[in-house]
């Protein structure tokens, strides 16, 4: 049960919103205090009282008549409310055995589409670390919107066009060999473009401004080079998709928008937005304090804000999307402010529907990050070093653990994207090889042994628990079930603020609390409806667990 919707709806206040009311209802720091505050400070300005008078005036308007709540109270300026506990704990465990795998998600989503650009492949280059953000928080965001009834499409805005492909394809037919390409895949794709950069003379140059040209204008062998390279790209960044359960709906790629460019430039100049400067075409941004967005080169040549405008007129033209959200870096922050400000001008109603996800840097501690400061961390190399230490603390732990390769790639998989969601997207991260393997504190890994202590509790039983009518859930109980009762907020709220690490923060807080639970209450030697109480509550963490692991694109192994 949605219980701050449901505080919302029984409360009115002149000149505040439902929808107000509902944000500003929270978690109070002290359980003791109440399950649920409304702080009443905001409203004072408003109403013109006091926050403590506010309080106590809405708390004798208060009716306690449906047995959902079992007390309101009014102190210091803050509603708070306790909740039910025995129809809490009954709705919130049905709901949880009903549903099982579905339990958290709804259908608010359904009949709209969100278009979710996120990953996008640089053709011919591996990924480095750095594409470890874009890539997992646009895949849990895929999964979390599905899970809520969207229809999604995942977009892999591929970057397969610039003169960079003319410098490829030149260098290979100086240096290459098609056999040790083959066999080297993109890492020695990579090794040509970068040895083309650093020994090309004047003539290779031009050479390669010819094999650009050659690719642009349909040339068989150009193209056919081009398409190889692609073809090696794909396959390598399909291993490392599956390892992080990543999927597309579509690879449509800069080069994809090349014949649908003009169009765009066409209808900025019918409506007078394309200026001329200094030989160059662009939108001049100024009176909205931004800097001019540049459409065309002086020399005719597009860029990447071209290219994005003619995409996001595809989009809407293709999927009619409900949202459509970039999932790209910060430093990105005024390319997408002056393309959509760009639509909002061409008259596109729907440019205040297209959202940049912006999120921070990841380096690792000795500050390597990327190819521009020489020091190139591969991304498939940090999966598969946390894969390694994940084995190396399995074997020193539980080294009679069955399928512990299995077991390894499930837990070292998920330290490296739990690390990257854990945090707000927005901050910058300093990926530490210890902390997201580490058994204690806030990892994937403690979320994981959670799972794997509630399944040996569950097959030590031999049952999964059974209904109670009677039991009075105590303290500890009780917070493991208000946590659980949180999971389908927390999934939403996720969803309405473009931030995995809210779900990522839940799984997090509830392992805590079932820990804790554990410790100090017993479970298999409990005696009365205790026992099949606690079962069922344990049953009913592993599967939440997984649930919450399972949109972030966590496996959850039985044992560990």
């Amino acid at each position: 049960m949605d219980y701050k919707a449901y505080i919302a709806d029984k409360i009115r206040l002149d000149g505040v919103t439902k929808q107000e009311i509902y944000e500003s209802v929270a978690l109070p720091p002290n359980s003791e205090m109440g399950d649920y505050a409304l702080p009443c400070f905001k409203f004072s300005k408003i109403l013109r009282k006091s926050p403590v008078v506010i309080a106590e005036e809405l708390k004798g308007k208060f009716t306690l008549d449906d047995g959902v709540l079992s007390e309101v109270s009014a102190v210091n300026g803050y509603l708070n409310f306790k909740v039910n506990k025995s129809a809490l704990t009954k709705s919130v465990l049905s709901a949880i055995f009903e549903q099982g795998g579905g339990y958290g998600s709804s259908d608010v989503g359904n009949g709209k589409t969100i278009c979710i650009d996120y990953s996008s492949v640089n053709i011919a280059k591996p990924f480095h670390i750095g594409h470890l953000s874009t890539t997992v928080i646009g895949g849990a965001l895929y999964r979390i919107y599905k899970f809520l009834g969207y229809n999604v499409v995942g977009i892999n805005h591929l970057g397969d066009y610039g003169t960079q492909f003319g410098k490829l394809i030149c260098a290979y037919k100086h240096w290459g060999n098609k056999e040790e390409v083959e066999r080297g895949g993109i890492h020695a794709v990579n090794d040509l473009y970068v040895r083309f950069n650093s020994e090309a003379d004047e003539q290779m140059e031009n050479e390669a401004r010819e094999y650009f040209r050659l690719i642009e204008n349909g040339d068989k062998e150009a193209n056919e080079l081009f398409e190889w390279f692609k073809s090696l790209t794909l396959k390598y960044v399909g291993t490392i998709y599956d390892r992080l359960k990543i999927t597309f709906d579509s690879y449509a790629g800069e080069r994809f928008y090349t014949d649908k460019m003009q169009p765009v430039i066409d209808e900025l100049n019918e409506k007078g937005l394309l200026k001329e400067s200094d030989g160059a075409k662009i939108v001049d941004l100024e009176p909205y304090g931004m800097s001019p967005c540049l459409i065309l080169r002086s020399d005719g040549a597009s860029l990447y804000a071209t290219r994005d405008l003619a995409a996001a007129i595809y989009r809407k033209n293709t999927y009619d999307f409900y949202k459509c959200l970039y999932v790209v870096a910060y430093q990105q922050n005024l390319h997408f402010k002056q393309v959509f400000k760009v639509l909002e001008l061409m008259g596109k109603p729907w440019a205040k529907d297209l959202v940049h996800v912006a999120y921070g840097m990841v380096s690792l501690e000795d500050g390597a990050m990327s190819t521009r400061k020489g020091k190139v961390v591969w991304l498939e190399d940090v999966i598969s070093r946390c894969v390694e230490k994940a084995k190396a603390i399995i074997e020193e732990k539980n080294p009679r653990l069955e399928n512990k390769d299995e077991t390894a790639e499930k837990v070292g998989v998920g330290a490296a994207i739990f690390g990257a969601l854990y945090n707000n997207k927005i901050k910058d991260i300093v990926f530490s090889y210890d902390k997201v393997l580490s058994f204690e504190g806030e990892t994937s890994v403690y979320v994981q042994y959670t799972c794997a202590r509630a399944n040996s509790v569950l097959e030590k039983a031999g049952e999964a628990g059974t209904a109670f009518e009677n039991y009075e859930v105590n303290a500890l109980e009780f917070e493991v079930i208000k946590a659980l009762a949180s999971f389908p907020d927390a999934v939403k709220e996720a969803a309405e603020k473009y931030e995995p690490s809210i779900v990522a923060r839940f799984a997090v807080d509830l392992a805590q609390k079932y820990n804790k639970f554990y410790i100090e209450c017993k479970i298999l030697t409990a005696e009365g409806e205790a026992k099949p109480f606690r079962l069922m509550l344990t049953g009913a963490t592993l599967q939440t667990l997984k649930n919450a692991l399972g949109l972030l694109g966590i496996g959850v192994p039985d044992k560990m």
